[in-house]
């Protein structure tokens, strides 16, 4: 499904233009793909890219002849990129397909000034001539989604993460795609978690989106997922700030269905974690402008959202994304075995917190409290655990 995908929304064309402006041949452009690799968890969890969409993507790239394509990526604070990309099977791509990986986590950084806002962005992004962002459209406990805009803050390296946190997320955000262009977005919509974005409740659509804007692709989502634009402001500094257009009454939207192909066809096709084909052919391209949900009435996509009872319990200030992302999950665990309710107090967490006292905390940041779970980042069942025994204790 992902070349037939690319081909209908014509790759190719983009990155012969792009390479028009740079005076380079389109077979010698250094093409990036960037995926979400947040933590070491396979995409069937619904938090990390499928793999077979890069392959996918790989294959497209290299049929043309393109011989300079690398994979780059940093997981979150806390996990290694190393271990998600072998977790994820990124090592696999690279000895199929000899592309590299680079992982961002060891690579170099400067001072970049993101329209008014100076921010630290890995190095090696400057080097290329094109990139591709292949985003996991996810829910996020913090930002509410997570998709085309959000997902270039795996290309800054760690210490940056924890600022952007400490700047309140999403004016870094904004601020960032200024500062990085995406050139082509093709957005993983196989099964991604609409709650957190560490993934554990996957939604299964198999769908993949594609976009030239980040802005729209992300205003598309919000509006999926029966979010308002301005419940993600980012979305709309973003637009503010020129990166793109939220216009979503004026976009060409254009609809692909997709059919089993012959068993020829079929051979050698990769499968995604869930057990379906994403190998498909084209049947039916349809225009739906104005109407976005037209011909999408088969994926059942839940309206309420289980974090936010959940988000009620935590009192969050400066948290990053591992800590509040690994807290939210162990809360639902909890719940789901009746003890969440007999919380007594509202659980802290975040950088805030340093040097303050108080009664629950999560993370080292909160290690003046009375009761608090050690770890920068506790991993999800630490704070599970400790909780747990919390509130059979007292």
């Amino acid at each position: 499904m992902t070349k037939e995908i690319l081909a209908q929304s014509d790759l190719w064309a983009e990155i012969k233009k792009k390479a028009d402006q740079k005076q380079k041949n389109a077979d010698q452009m250094l093409i990036g793909i960037k995926p979400n690799l947040v933590s070491p968890t396979e995409a069937s969890y619904g938090a990390t890219t499928h793999p077979e969409i890069v392959a996918g993507i790989i294959e497209y790239l290299q049929e043309r002849s393109c011989q300079h394509i690398v994979m780059l990526e940093s997981s979150w604070v806390g996990d290694k990129t190393s271990e998600s990309m072998e977790v994820c099977g990124y090592d696999r791509l690279v000895e199929k397909y000899n592309v590299p990986f680079w992982d961002m986590q060891l690579d170099e950084s400067s001072e970049v000034d993101c329209a008014g806002m100076k921010l630290q962005i890995c190095s090696s992004v400057r080097k290329l001539d094109f990139l591709i962002n292949v985003p996991v459209l996810k829910g996020h406990c913090q930002t509410k989604i997570t998709c085309a805009l959000k997902n270039m803050k795996g290309l800054i390296p760690n210490k940056e993460k924890r600022h952007f946190h400490k700047l309140g997320l999403h004016k870094p955000i904004a601020h960032l795609n200024v500062g990085i262009h995406q050139d082509f977005i093709v957005v993983d919509n196989i099964c991604g978690d609409l709650d957190f974005e560490d993934g554990g409740n996957p939604v299964v659509m198999n769908r993949i989106l594609t976009a030239k804007d980040p802005v729209l692709c992300d205003t598309f989502v919000c509006q999926m997922l029966y979010y308002r634009r301005e419940d993600v402001p980012y979305l709309v500094m973003a637009e503010e700030l020129g990166v793109g257009s939220a216009d979503l009454e004026h976009a060409n939207l254009i609809q692909i269905r997709f059919e089993k192909g012959t068993k020829e066809e079929e051979q050698g096709s990769e499968e995604t974690a869930s057990g379906k084909d994403i190998n498909r052919k084209a049947k039916e391209v349809k225009d739906i402008h104005k109407t976005v949900w037209k011909g999408w009435e088969d994926v059942d996509i839940p309206r309420e959202r289980k974090i936010v009872e959940l988000q009620d319990a935590v009192e969050e200030v400066e948290s990053c994304s591992a800590c509040y992302g690994y807290l939210i999950p162990a809360l639902d665990m909890l719940k789901q075995e009746g003890l969440f309710e007999k919380l007594d107090c509202k659980i802290a967490v975040g950088q805030g917190y340093r040097g303050k006292s108080g009664k629950l905390g999560v993370g080292n940041c909160t290690c003046r409290f009375e009761h608090f779970v050690k770890g920068c980042p506790p991993t999800e069942i630490e704070i599970y655990e400790y909780l747990k025994k919390y509130l059979i204790q007292y």
